[in-house]
């Protein structure tokens, strides 16, 4: 990669800058970057020949509005070449996802999926919810819009298929049966109820399934059902008819089920008012498995072929494409896009832009889903924006705040001590900027609040002063918020003017008379307290954004305690992994039995080396 500046001429600027780089470019397929004065990525574009979409930028007029502030911004430039256009494109969408352009369309909030996975290395597989990489060896289904789309999918599948969600410790035990197997959402392999072959025709079936053949596995269990009810086996053929209503219940809760598309994505955009909505709907197995609604940055000038286009390389970037992707609109460079998801999935991938017949519908189907979810939240941003002037009003703010930060702390007696941040916007609470502080400060007292809070604030404007010096990149707050009154405001100011920002405004919510929800005390320095009417909207409000942040901060104590509880000397033994730690504890029963055991023992166990049964022995008995 290079950064070409042509030395020559540093006073150029805009398209004449651009027109500089001509003589330096050839024609080439690569990738190019526009920066600003401050070397801040304006815009990263493909091209299928570098010099001739570079001159298209270097002349002076024929521009939309939106390209034109791009050009005259532009100072520097940043090229790349590749050997095919293709593999353009798919680095275009990897550094637009990584720099996130002023001027790209990008996709907000991107999120992984969870999938169902059925393991294929033990006797006894178990049914269970996966999300990440799929390094296990297994048969993966999905991608499920939701965890609950999931959850509820292995629920009901439980009911029908009767495999195990119980660990492999507990079945390798095979002493006693769960709780599921006495609820009959369970073979019982935990117990020894059933061989390894009749465990596996069920898995089968639920393979069968989970691959869009249900109808095939309803036919079975209901044969099944009669010969148990001919040969008078009245209980077997009543636990068969419940399994059946079960996976009769699973497909209703699919809603629409299309016969003739058995594995795509159908991506429907709707734009308004500048602002966008993608629908992504999941099919698979002939079965539909939820959708996802996404609300990229777009804008006023700019098409919905260049929105949906940038969506989708964006959106498979990190996720794996279907057979089919089934849109709303055409996109541009629709077949090198096509070209581009099959070389990343390693098959055919059709992208098609339906105009009748059963895809046609399931594209008005996401269609309708997108105009509704985007007057949804434009109704919602309108209501906040009109907060956040209520809240300005309230507080004396120069403008309403466009980011704020509420903070709390949460011990049990001083124990796993977390501090948590919440951040909220003019489109709701902005999750994927809330932050977790696990309190490390050896020298503050257990229970001692103001000590955290402290040492809280400190690493986190310090890290902003690190990473955000200039405050251009929407990461530094208008208005931090403080559960408590004069003296938590005073304290906190002090923080900040050690850390050297005093021009952020803070205010503090103190219980008020009786501590009675309703009747806060807002503190602020140098000003007298004051309260709000009990029922404005903007007390709401901020009763919101405290509760949300001592929800958080409240999750936060309970994960790290619960992990605390869990943890064993074991994970402080180095080259003892998750799954050399669970071959340790099935072979000995306990962290205790491990570290008594003698070498010997320690080298029989599965997965354990004879260099490592020697550092797990000598851990445990250095000094002895």
């Amino acid at each position: 990669m290079t950064d070409q500046d042509p030395k020559s001429e540093p006073s150029l600027t805009g398209h004449a800058r651009i027109a500089a780089y001509l003589k330096t470019l050839d024609g080439s397929p690569g990738v190019y970057r526009m920066l600003d004065a401050q070397a801040r990525v304006l815009y990263v574009g493909k091209a299928r020949n570098l010099k001739a979409r570079v001159s298209n930028y270097s002349r002076p007029t024929g521009h939309t509005g939106r390209i034109a502030r791009m050009i005259s911004e532009t100072a520097t430039m940043m090229f790349l070449t590749t050997k095919t256009e293709t593999e353009a494109l798919l680095l275009e969408q990897n550094l637009i996802k990584q720099l996130k352009p002023k001027y790209n369309v990008l996709l907000r909030d991107d999120k992984s999926f969870p999938n169902i996975f059925i393991s294929s290395e033990h006797d006894f597989p178990k049914l269970e919810k996966h999300r990440g990489a799929k390094t296990q060896k297994g048969r993966y289904y999905g991608p499920f819009a939701s965890a609950k789309a999931v959850n509820r999918t292995i629920n009901t599948l439980q009911k029908v298929f009767l495999l195990r969600t119980c660990s492999d410790r507990e079945v390798e035990a095979g002493d006693r049966p769960c709780l599921n197997y006495h609820m009959k959402r369970c073979a019982g392999p935990c117990c020894g109820a059933i061989s390894v072959e009749d465990y596996a025709k069920l898995v089968k079936e639920a393979d069968d399934f989970l691959s869009g053949r249900s109808t095939r596995v309803q036919a079975e269990l209901k044969e099944q059902m009669k010969d148990a009810s001919d040969a008078m086996e009245f209980e077997k053929a009543a636990s068969l008819r419940d399994r059946i209503a079960a996976l009769t219940q699973v497909q209703s809760a699919q809603g629409i089920n299309p016969r003739g598309v058995p594995e795509a994505d159908v991506i429907a955009l709707h734009m308004e008012g500048g602002q966008a909505c993608v629908q992504v709907f999941f099919i698979r197995a002939n079965q539909n498995w939820g959708n996802w609604d996404y609300y990229p940055r777009a804008g006023n000038e700019i098409d919905a072929a260049e929105v949906l286009g940038a969506f989708v390389g964006q959106f498979y970037d990190s996720k794996d494409p279907p057979k089919q992707v089934i849109l709303s609109h055409a996109i541009e460079d629709q077949e090198l896009m096509s070209e581009a998801l099959g070389e990343k999935a390693g098959h055919k991938v059709q992208i098609l832009v339906p105009q009748r017949g059963e895809k046609a519908e399931l594209v008005a189907g996401a269609l309708r889903n997108a105009k509704e979810s985007l007057a949804r939240k434009m109704s919602e941003s309108a209501t906040q924006v009109k907060l956040l002037k209520g809240v300005a009003e309230a507080f004396d703010l120069d403008q309403p705040p466009k980011r704020i930060e509420v903070y709390d702390n949460s011990h049990l007696q001083g124990t796993n001590a977390v501090g948590g941040m919440i951040v909220a916007g003019p489109e709701g609470f902005m999750k994927n900027s809330y932050r977790k502080f696990n309190i490390r400060g050896e020298d503050i007292t257990p229970g001692d609040d103001f000590g955290m809070m402290k040492e809280v604030l400190l690493r986190r404007f310090k890290r902003l002063q690190k990473e955000d010096p200039e405050r251009e990149k929407g990461q530094w707050p208008d208005l931090l918020l403080i559960d408590g009154g004069a003296g938590q405001v005073s304290a906190v100011h002090e923080i900040m003017q050690q850390c050297g920002v005093e021009d952020i405004a803070m205010v503090g919510v103190a219980k008020g008379v009786d501590r009675d929800h309703g009747k806060e005390e807002f503190h602020r320095i140098g000003q007298r307290p004051f309260a709000l009417r009990r029922n404005d909207p903007v007390l709401y409000f901020i009763q919101r954004l405290r509760d949300e942040a001592h929800r958080f901060a409240i999750g936060t104590h309970r994960a790290k305690r619960a992990k605390s509880v869990s943890a064993t000397p074991l994970d402080d033994v180095p080259g003892v992994g998750a799954t050399r730690k669970r071959a340790l504890l099935a072979h000995f029963g306990s962290a205790k039995a491990v570290s008594r055991a003698n070498l010997q023992d320690l080298k029989a166990v599965d997965g354990i080396s004879d260099s490592l049964a020697e550092s797990i022995y000598d851990f445990f008995h250095e000094g002895r």
